[in-house]
């Protein structure tokens, strides 16, 4: 009998080594090397984990040189999701032959989300459902719950990737979901579902069979307590495209955001509301982050941001209250802490006013997460609004990006924020004087400044 054999890898990076060390040399991490038991090859077996099987990973298998030039540039046709802030954030659909990984935490709606896709694209498709977390039962009911059309979707009960890929070469279908790959396990491989080498080598398989037979692979992930995809970086490295759904259980509102594409834009965001029925996707994102109460309190005030292609309007909120403690706090949801603290140097710098013996609490409204710079005059006009305890008008928009020396900056994509702005009925606009145009929209009143002290005596 062949004697088994182990190999240590990183779970951040992926990479192997011989032998167990503290600190792995390719990501510099430490703590990160499993071990992982692997079984001898057999002499002519074909299995994912095979040295024969790895070749034409990407396609079919070539041996030839292409002039890169020769290369067909015909548009690759893309396969609708029925979900249009599904297709936005995919870029544009489905890709034929791609690999796209969804994950999120337990109970964000991944099954679902996927479920209702697959229901309605098997009306006019081949597909095929697999779930190796839940019995068929389970998934049936959930399906007459949520009161999906259930014909014509194929559906397995399985976590032997051999016996998936079986079935998908008899089946030959259009889509294949794969829920979720952490159960997903290759017979030759020794290790546990879940551990570093099943998830590589299976999402392997899956892949090349995705890639050769021109089939759109769906991979459900698990995400880590920090919000990060569970399993070897590589698995990130291997898929087309990840997502990652987002949203609390106390909110019923979801959010679905880019994190690779290599078919779009990567910083696309849906927004999906969790119903009685199901995920319905969000029209208008701005109406639902403006539901804002009747009466004006101090510390609100709107601003816009950009997601992928489109302006979101979103409410930002601060609070300032004199510390009782020696270090003052600065909690920041929806935000950057380290941000916040380097604006409020600024704001005592170029602002005159002292917030070191303030705690200092900002919230960005319906849990969305900004990631970008046009925030920083929102947040300090709210932080000043709060420490003056000065209500600003409802009919205020401020975006506008803060530096160092107490300037603002323009942000990309001004003019189409302000219309933005516009169209939800805002009368007024602080932004930066690189982001003010030639001729305002009807109705509203727009403030160009420079530095901040110009934004602070304009409230």
């Amino acid at each position: 009998m062949a004697k088994a054999k182990s190999a240590f890898v990183c779970t951040e990076c992926g990479a192997e080594y011989r032998k167990w060390q503290g600190q792995c040399s390719s990501c510099q991490e430490w703590n990160t090397l499993s071990e992982v038991r692997l079984s001898a090859a057999r002499p002519g077996a074909a299995t994912g984990a095979s040295a024969t099987a790895r070749g034409g990973y990407a396609g079919g298998l070539s041996r030839e040189l292409v002039d890169l030039a020769s290369v067909d540039l015909s548009e690759v046709p893309r396969l609708s999701s029925t979900f249009a802030e599904f297709d936005r954030v995919l870029g544009g659909g489905l890709v034929p032959g791609s690999a796209v990984l969804l994950g999120g935490h337990p109970g964000a709606g991944k099954s679902t989300l996927l479920l209702q896709t697959a229901c309605k694209l098997a009306q006019s498709r081949q597909v095929v459902y697999v779930t190796g977390e839940e019995s068929l039962s389970q998934v049936a009911m959930r399906a007459h719950r949520l009161q999906l059309p259930v014909q014509g979707l194929k559906m397995l009960a399985e976590t032997s990737i051999e016996t998936i890929l079986a079935v998908a070469e008899r089946e030959r279908p259009e889509i294949l979901i794969i829920d979720s790959i952490q159960t997903m396990h290759l017979e030759d491989i020794a290790s546990a579902p879940g551990g570093v080498a099943q998830v590589r080598e299976s999402a392997a398989a899956l892949t090349r069979f995705a890639k050769q037979s021109n089939t759109v692979l769906m991979l459900v992930g698990h995400v880590t307590k920090d919000g990060s995809l569970a399993g070897p970086k590589v698995l990130e490295h291997m898929i087309d495209a990840s997502l990652l759904l987002e949203g609390g259980a106390d909110s019923r509102f979801r959010t679905l955001r880019g994190q690779k594409n290599r078919f779009g834009a990567v910083n696309e965001l849906g927004v999906f509301a969790m119903l009685e029925h199901g995920l319905k996707e969000v029209k208008n994102p701005s109406a639902i982050f403006l539901s804002r109460n009747e009466e004006q309190s101090a510390g609100s005030l709107v601003m816009v941001v950009w997601e992928g292609t489109r302006p979101i309007l979103v409410e930002v909120q601060a609070l300032l209250d004199e510390s009782a403690l020696g270090n003052p706090r600065r909690v920041a949801v929806g935000l950057d802490q380290n941000r916040l603290a380097m604006l409020l140097a600024v704001l005592h710098r170029h602002g005159g006013l002292f917030t070191g013996d303030q705690d200092v609490f900002l919230n960005v409204v319906g849990g969305v997460k900004v990631l970008e710079t046009s925030a920083d005059l929102a947040v300090l006009l709210a932080a000043v609004s709060s420490l003056q305890n000065r209500p600003l008008p409802r009919e205020l928009v401020v975006f506008g990006e803060v530096g160092l020396s107490g300037e603002i900056r323009p942000v990309p994509s001004g003019q189409e924020r302000i219309v933005e702005a516009a169209k939800h009925g805002f009368k007024r606009a602080i932004v930066p004087r690189g982001n003010a145009p030639k001729r305002s929209p009807e109705g509203m009143e727009v403030v160009a400044v420079d530095k901040l002290a110009e934004a602070l005596d304009a409230l």
